[in-house]
């Protein structure tokens, strides 16, 4: 497994946009389409055998069901599943599949009453929208429909940053700010549910402990599971611990949070994460891209951290170090942490229990980046080469430059012809050039 869908270096053209690599895929829709095909000819003869004409006359006839006895484990001895393939006589009137299409009832959603309409300024005539709203943990993707309204009228760019700011105070439900663009900056004065920020997409999520809370934040998990699941860009400061999960499958976010839960940062590929607290066991399982930096006020961080594909380092790196700085100090700005200000004030003191979380790949590949764009490629060619020289797929680069012929300045026909008689002229040395195989001369 490559781990590099993030990268734009898909070696087999699935996960990519380069049309070099986009090249190397061999499959066509026909192939699909196929596919399906076969399965749907092995479906019905399946269904022929146990006597069903449609799908729908097999929903619920659990009765059909057997326990498979070519894989019965010694774990399995004494399991009866009678109860749960138990079928009861049901009356003809009785349905038991799909008939009715489900409402979703959007239309009653805090995006579709509230949200949307009060941001039209913003949507339509580009000025600035602030707004401050209730919010229950009956109200869910708060924001999701909004930040869909940002992308359809202005692209993937969306709004300038912080067009429309939302303060909202309560308890969010799930999803809270799922997939919001940027532009749109949701401040939630509470707590929140899991997935908050699931999919961000270069919006603002800022998250802070109710003004007459008086727990400390540090101490206390304020938003659920799973946060900032598959993120691929944006900012989210949390003041408190987030639950487990964190920043999973993130690819380009950048957050701060005060304290995680089990597998912080699983299977990250790519953004960065700071975390000004303790964390779970199992940390960065499968990060395969980004970096994190975690606060180790005790000392025992290592114990907690699958190390299996990253390594450890101090926070040392001048430009790394005023990095973090600024961050945390955006951090105590957005939500009046006093822990994170604590930290912020002492952080030339505290910058020796910062830890350094790097994978392994991603150093590699940073490093054979930063050296072909030293021999003059750019973009998506610079991180082909990259990657091809991190998985030891191309021998290091050459770069050959052409040379430029010396500006001839003009003279009369006399001293032309009078040149032509005293000088011959010099064939140039022809050169390859790696990049596109021709001879230049």
């Amino acid at each position: 497994m490559m781990r590099v869908c993030n990268l734009d270096t898909c070696p087999f053209g699935v996960a990519t946009q380069n049309p070099k690599l986009r090249a190397k895929f061999e499959g066509k829709p026909e192939y699909v389409v196929n596919f399906m095909r076969f399965i749907a000819e092995e479906l019905r003869e399946i269904m022929a055998q146990l006597g069903f004409r449609t799908i729908d006359e097999m929903v619920g006839r659990s009765d059909m069901l057997r326990v498979n006895k070519a894989i019965k484990f010694w774990k399995s001895t004494g399991i009866d599943l009678s109860s749960i393939l138990y079928r009861p006589q049901l009356d003809s009137t009785v349905i038991t599949h799909h008939t009715v299409s489900q409402d979703h009832k959007l239309e009653n959603t805090l995006d579709y009453k509230v949200l949307i309409p009060l941001s039209e300024p913003a949507l339509n005539e580009g000025r600035k929208v602030s707004l401050s709203l209730e919010i229950h943990n009956t109200d869910r993707a708060a924001g999701t429909q909004l930040g869909s309204a940002i992308t359809r009228m202005h692209g993937e760019k969306g709004l300038p940053e912080d067009s429309i700011d939302v303060h909202f105070r309560g308890s969010a439900g799930q999803s809270f700010g799922a997939f919001i663009p940027h532009g749109l900056t949701l401040r939630l004065e509470g707590d929140a549910n899991d997935y908050v920020g699931k999919g961000l997409s270069g919006g603002k999520i800022v998250v802070r402990k109710d003004r007459e809370a008086s727990f400390r934040s540090e101490e206390n998990t304020i938003i659920g599971n799973v946060a900032l699941y598959g993120a691929t860009s944006g900012n989210a400061y949390i003041s408190g611990i987030a639950g487990e999960r964190f920043c999973v499958r993130n690819s380009g976010a950048t957050a701060v949070v005060e304290g995680v839960g089990d597998h912080g940062c699983e299977y990250m590929t790519g953004g960065r994460a700071i975390v000004l607290g303790p964390t779970g066991r199992n940390f960065a399982a499968g990060m395969s891209g980004g970096i994190a930096y975690v606060y180790d006020a005790n000392g025992d961080f290592a114990q907690r951290c699958n190390q299996e594909m990253v390594e450890l380092l101090p926070l040392s790196d001048p430009e790394e170090i005023e990095f973090v700085r600024s961050q945390i100090s955006e951090h105590v700005r957005a939500t009046e942490s006093t822990y994170a200000e604590h930290i912020l004030t002492n952080f030339d003191d505290l910058i020796g229990r910062f830890v350094k979380v790097l994978p392994h790949d991603y150093a590699k590949f940073n490093e054979k980046l930063s050296q072909v764009k030293n021999d003059g490629y750019e973009g998506d060619e610079a991180l082909m080469m990259a990657f091809e020289l991190a998985t030891g797929k191309e021998q290091a680069p050459i770069k050959v430059v052409e040379e430029t012929k010396p500006e001839v300045k003009k003279t009369s026909a006399k001293k032309k012809t009078a040149a032509k008689k005293t000088t011959t002229a010099k064939k140039p040395a022809s050169s390859t050039s790696r990049k596109g195989g021709k001879k230049n001369g």
